[in-house]
């Protein structure tokens, strides 16, 4: 079975945006740096590795509850379905779709970490000669046309762990939207974090193994490299914030002592406590984010909750 990779967004193209977006944000009055630049390969990498510590809850907990919802879904979805991953990072949970559902014939995968996805579906394909592959570089905050045509055939999309949670409920709604009229006619199984835990978010987020810290430093490592900005790292600390109202947690990155970035001729001071925001995950409880699909043109089919109530599935069909 043949595999397609669609050419990567030029580098140019890339640099350029996140110049805009990083001058932007650090401009604000709130400091910001967009969290979709977090995932280069290192990022994606450092993100692979907290999905394996004991206190990152969601991936265990999802890894539990998937095996049960692949079985039900692909009673649901039939043969020949093609599968639609958002975010796809290191093509891990796709696995137990792929195995639980009858003939899938198409895989097409969306990451923004271009190098990241490409080793991924390298190895993913090895396993899967009878599924087409397709990977597509892809920003999903943004609208996006797949290089193939989906209809004739049952479609699944697919947004695992809790990245739907990065977006506040606005931008989720504007997200889902998107989606549905990407996926066309079909379904969408996405995993949300319903969790309220306050001493349980602080240790998934806060990282006390240091990889969460690294994670979010290694977005001012890249502005360096690719940006040319002067970020000092020792100059920073990554703090979680659990926040109320709406529900959430917030990644901060910390001045621990007067410092300052130059970044295309600007220069960006902050005072020892300042803090860059670079990433938010809303928390939604089973009927808010039912409300949210309803709102965005879908349709709540099923809903699945692991034992200990910090991991859900939704199963969603468009009208």
């Amino acid at each position: 079975m043949r595999s397609l990779t669609m050419p990567k967004t030029t580098g140019a193209t890339e640099t350029a945006a996140f110049l805009r977006d990083a001058r932007a944000g650090l401009s604000a009055q709130v400091r910001s740096l967009p969290g979709k630049y977090l995932w280069d390969v290192e990022g994606s990498t450092l993100f692979d590795r907290i999905c394996g510590t004991r206190d990152y809850y969601p991936t265990g907990r999802e890894m539990t509850l998937l095996p049960h919802v692949a079985a039900e879904v692909a009673g649901l979805i039939g043969p020949g379905a093609t599968v639609v991953e958002y975010g796809s990072g290191a093509s891990r949970k796709i696995r137990v779709l792929l195995d639980a559902l009858a003939q899938p014939t198409r895989y097409v995968a969306l990451d923004i970490s271009w190098d990241f996805l490409k080793a991924a579906i390298d190895r993913l394909s090895l396993d899967y000669p009878g599924v087409e592959m397709i990977s597509v570089h892809a920003d999903y905050s943004q609208p996006i046309a797949l290089p193939v045509d989906l209809a004739g055939g049952p479609v699944l999309g697919f947004f695992p762990g809790t990245s739907i949670s990065n977006f506040s409920r606005p931008q989720a709604v504007a997200f889902m939207e998107r989606a549905r009229v990407t996926l066309g006619t079909g379904w969408f199984l996405i995993g949300v974090d319903p969790t309220r835990d306050r001493d349980r978010l602080l240790r998934a987020y806060g990282g006390a193994d240091g990889l969460m810290a690294a994670l979010h430093l290694n977005l001012l490592a890249r502005a360096n490299r690719e940006l040319g900005a002067t970020f000092k790292l020792d100059a920073f600390r990554h703090e979680a914030r659990v926040l109320p109202e709406p529900f959430r947690v917030e990644a901060h990155l910390v001045a621990t002592r007067d410092t300052e970035c130059h970044l295309e001729g600007e220069v960006h001071r902050f005072a020892a406590g300042e803090s860059i925001h670079t990433d938010n995950s809303y928390k939604y409880a089973p009927e808010a984010f039912r409300e949210i699909a309803r709102e965005s043109g879908w349709i709540p089919e099923a809903v699945w909750l692991d034992e200990l109530g910090v991991f859900s599935l939704h199963l969603l069909r468009s009208s």
